[in-house]
């Protein structure tokens, strides 16, 4: 008898044997790691370097720009790539000018806000 699901059993298998190794090795790690609780054990670690300054400390609005900024090419680029591999098949099928126009005024739209940003001192971190 062949079910719709027949061809699934191994992924569902393959789900359960990794739930079971999940669980086997955070039941192990809690049996077998170390106790013992001491100072630089609780003490916070960033990146191998002692802690400065407070936890609660604010950070600058350039921080955030920067992040937004690099999200927004971040997505350009996105959307460049793919077009760039695509653009003969685009010439193939009749969308070669339009489709290169349309990504140029993109392109133009994003460059113009960088100028933008630019002009305006975001970048400038002093």
């Amino acid at each position: 008898m062949d079910s719709y699901l027949t061809p699934y059993i191994p992924v569902l298998i393959l789900l359960l044997l990794a739930g079971v190794m999940c669980a086997a090795i955070s039941v192990l790690a809690g049996y077998l790691g170390p106790k013992r609780i001491f100072g630089v054990k609780e003490s916070a670690f960033e990146c191998g370097s002692p802690t400065t300054g407070e936890p609660n400390a604010r950070h600058s609005v350039k921080f955030y720009l920067v992040a937004l900024l690099f999200i927004v090419f971040d997505v350009e680029s996105v959307f460049i790539y793919p077009w760039g591999s695509l653009l003969r098949d685009f010439h193939a099928e009749g969308l070669g000018w339009f489709a290169y126009l349309e990504m140029l005024s993109f392109m133009g739209t994003l460059a113009l806000g960088l100028v933008y940003v630019w002009r305006k001192g975001a970048l400038e971190w002093s």
